[in-house]
């Protein structure tokens, strides 16, 4: 192996086992119960909303995008 490759290698290997620690914790429990909260109190659906808001956003940014550089694609053809 070459030392670039050997050092990325390594630098890889260190990445991945130190995020094998992270999968084995368990989740907090005031987390579970601050999404049990908003849902009965109805605020779930705030952030459902906010959250597809974006969501539709970034896929509207996207598509016109990809129009403009179509448009673009076909004005260099020409």
């Amino acid at each position: 192996m070459k030392k670039n490759s050997k050092s990325t290698f390594i630098t890889t290997l260190l990445f991945v086992l130190v995020s094998l620690n992270l999968f084995a914790q368990q989740a907090v429990q005031q987390e579970i119960s601050m999404a049990d909260q908003m849902r009965a109190d109805g605020k779930i659906w705030v952030v459902f909303a906010v959250i597809s808001v974006i969501f539709v956003g970034i896929i509207a940014f996207l598509v016109n995008i990809d129009r403009k550089v179509s448009k673009l694609e076909k004005q260099a053809k020409k």
